[in-house]
């Protein structure tokens, strides 16, 4: 039997990077083992540790229009945004992946730009536009800003389920008769439900957590939860804050669990 050689030098680089890797790790969760316990924590300040556990911010947090109103305006635009970004970024992210065509770099260099832009360089310009238009501080004004750079998720991550489709069945459907509309419709779109529930997943949260470019657009009777929260830090110090931030991470775990569940469903990740 032949023996396995190990390389001591490697193994202390991959010692060395795991260990790495664990200080990042626990660099990045510090802050969930401070704001998750002082969620349960008293009313009157924010401690760490609480002196005595309770659900009491919470229920304050759900009989409050301050924090329910904001809540619900986030949960408005995030759907109105994600469904626009579905409906735009499914056929698009589609053809991208798909055909070659005159400046394709050019327009998928574009869709992805606001990954790269500056956020408070995107809100400006996007306040700035609104303004013009006089409709800032409208619903409309935050789920065409939240589109702009929820889209770009939406399109990768179409993209990326594409490449793993078997062209030959597209193909199929075609030599049968099939237009390009229903063998989309027919064919690519329930292989891809996976990729569709995932992109749809992260564009919400995406347009939910927002806070820069919603803090420019934002109106008086438009405030989003996390503008609101923003706010409330700024102008004040509530112990609300803790349980809102413990309810946010809640969510963007949900998310994370729900589209690790599907990649791993999917028989073409096997």
């Amino acid at each position: 039997m032949s023996k396995i050689i190990r390389d001591p030098q490697s193994h202390r680089y991959r010692t060395m990077g795991t260990g790495l890797a664990v200080i990042i790790y626990l660099f990045l969760l510090a802050p969930l083992v401070v704001a998750v316990p002082m969620a349960f924590g008293p009313t009157n300040a924010l401690t760490f540790p609480p002196s005595s556990y309770s659900f009491d911010l919470f229920r304050i947090f759900f009989n409050s229009s301050s924090w329910l109103d904001p809540l619900n305006t986030s949960i408005e635009v995030g759907l109105a945004s994600t469904a626009l970004a579905m409906l735009a970024g499914v056929p698009a992210g589609y053809w991208i992946a798909r055909h070659e065509f005159v400046g394709k770099g050019l327009v998928t260099g574009t869709i992805m730009s606001p990954l790269v832009v500056p956020a408070v360089v995107t809100g400006l310009g996007l306040y700035l536009y609104f303004s013009y238009f006089r409709a800032d501080g409208t619903t409309l004004s935050l789920v065409l800003g939240h589109l702009m750079f929820t889209l770009p998720y939406v399109v990768v991550m179409i993209i990326a389920g594409v490449h793993k489709l078997d062209r030959n069945l597209e193909f199929g459907a075609e030599l049968m008769g099939a237009g390009p509309i229903r063998m989309f419709l027919t064919v690519v779109v329930p292989q891809l439900v996976p990729s569709l529930v995932t992109a749809a997943l992260f564009a919400f949260l995406a347009s939910f957590d927002d806070v820069t470019i919603s803090w420019f657009l934002a109106g008086s009777n438009t405030v989003t939860l996390p503008v609101r929260m923003f706010s409330a830090l700024e102008w004040e110090v509530s112990p609300v804050i803790a349980a809102v931030s413990t309810l946010l991470m809640a969510v963007s775990l949900l998310v994370c669990v729900v589209a690790i569940a599907l990649k791993k469903s999917t028989p073409l990740d096997a």
